[in-house]
């Protein structure tokens, strides 16, 4: 049992044996393999399940959570672990049902430009599988995630200011539910007025309603022209105001990311860039040659305005892919800023007109709190992210940064924003449901987490408490 849960509910002992009887080697009770699965890449603590099922089929899945129903036992879905809000954790012991084995790409629609996948396929797997059909998927949340947990976190990454969310990227869904049923919620038709949209309701509900097995997904055409820069700047503020000058022009870029000179700093020790420690936007653009070009001249006279220095372009697909790998990898980078430390990484997300207040007013209050915590984020759709870097033994510190993210949540609410724009809630966010949303809002979740899962089973603990 986990020392800081309260007493189990179910008969677990009962649980694992049937499991056990059902899946054979396919169960886990081995300490280091719950331990494993109890832990994400956050600096939330680790909380371990009990077991362990390996899922290698929707009707795996199905029979784990029958047995885990009939015996009041709770269930945490796993994909490859990369979340960043404890989602995985278990709080009260239980069953993960892992389901990184379940990796098969079902059915590639060409024509149609959609896919359906399992929920083990991790997204650079899938792009892989793709490169020779002239189409990608373009929702990348810098980690190697898998799309089941994209799916149930509604992730988002670089690439969304101009192809959006998974929100606006699943089509349909094949769900396990609490009692082990299985539906499928929407069709390949890019549009319906079909009934209630469960499809949606399922997307970033963070495998607190049911399971996903497979994922039908929207895919793109490669573009004809894909051209990357760096641009750096005298102040944050400017790199801020290029952005939503950017954005309020509707200038279609791709990815347009911050990084702050903290942030700079970092990517350089680790990736060896060698960028000016200034504010920094990296930023790529995608379409025709002629395009392109408009498009570049256009981002370069608003960047010169506010501040902004040469461009540094990479066109290559080796040099992209140095730029981005560089990006994703700031959290390592981070790190790299103060050995041995842990990372709390936070993120808000605010209508851009106010993203430069906002940053600037995080930024001043770190400072103030003598902390160090890189700021970085994907700032074309106002969603930025602070990566406070603590001594895990320091308490005093810890309580400063909860403070200084505190009140950058209460910030972004404030402003009309968002307490997570990607992140997703798990255990670290559920403090700012009820403001963010009101009771009103947050009874109708409880209503429909209650209608689906009666013996809140499924993820329990996570997103809101439910009364």
């Amino acid at each position: 049992m986990n020392a800081a849960a309260p007493v189990r509910r179910g008969d677990l002992p009962a649980a694992l044996t049937a499991l056990a009887n059902r899946f054979g080697d396919s169960l886990s009770t081995a300490k280091a393999v719950r331990d494993q699965h109890g832990k994400d890449v956050s600096w939330h603590e680790a909380l371990a399940p009990d077991a362990v099922v390996f899922a290698r089929s929707p009707a795996d899945v199905q029979d784990a959570v029958r047995i885990c129903a009939g015996h009041g036992v709770p269930v945490i879905p796993y994909g490859v672990g990369t979340s960043l809000e404890g989602h995985i954790s278990a709080p009260f012991g239980g069953v993960t049902i892992d389901l990184s084995g379940m990796d098969r790409i079902l059915r590639v629609g060409a024509e149609d430009l959609d896919v359906t996948v399992e929920p083990g396929v991790t997204r650079e797997a899938l792009n892989e599988y793709l490169r020779d059909t002239g189409l990608f998927f373009p929702i990348d949340p810098g980690a190697n995630a898998s799309l089941g947990g994209m799916t149930a976190t509604r992730a988002s990454g670089t690439n969304a200011v101009r192809y959006g969310t998974m929100a606006q990227n699943v089509l349909a869904l094949e769900v396990v539910l609490a009692d082990g049923s299985l539906i499928h919620t929407g069709t390949r038709a890019r549009k319906s007025s079909a009934g209630y949209d469960l499809t949606h309701l399922f997307v970033g509900s963070e495998g607190t309603l049911g399971i996903v097995t497979a994922v039908t997904l929207r895919l793109y055409g490669i573009p004809e022209e894909i051209a990357a820069a760096v641009c750096t700047f005298d102040t944050l503020e400017g790199a801020v105001r290029t952005t939503i000058e950017t954005i309020q022009l509707g200038l279609p870029l791709a990815r347009i990311e911050l990084l702050d000179e903290v942030a700079v700093r970092g990517v350089n020790l680790h990736s060896g860039l060698g960028l000016p420690e200034k504010p920094t936007l990296c930023m790529e653009f995608h379409g025709s040659k002629a395009g392109v070009a408009e498009q570049t001249q256009t981002f370069a006279d608003l960047a010169h305005a506010n501040g902004g220095g040469d461009f540094a372009w990479a066109t290559r697909v080796e040099e992209r892919n140095a730029l981005w790998r560089a990006r994703h990898q700031a959290l390592f980078a981070a790190k790299g800023l103060r050995p041995g430390c842990e990372a709390f990484i936070t993120d808000v997300c605010v209508p851009i007109s106010r993203m430069a207040e906002a940053i600037l007013a995080t930024q001043a209050d770190i400072a103030a709190s003598g902390l160090t915590a890189p700021i970085l984020g994907h700032v074309g759709d106002g969603n930025f992210h602070v990566i406070f870097l603590l001594d895990p033994e320091d308490a005093g510190e810890l309580a400063r940064v909860k403070e200084v993210n505190g009140r950058m949540v209460d910030r972004a609410l404030d402003m009309g924003g968002t307490s997570t724009g990607e992140h997703g809630v798990g255990l670290g966010k559920k403090d700012y449901v009820l403001r963010e949303h009101g009771a009103g809002a947050v009874g109708v979740m409880a209503a429909v987490k209650a209608a689906l899962d009666p013996g809140n089973i499924m993820n329990p603990g996570k997103v809101f408490d439910r009364p």
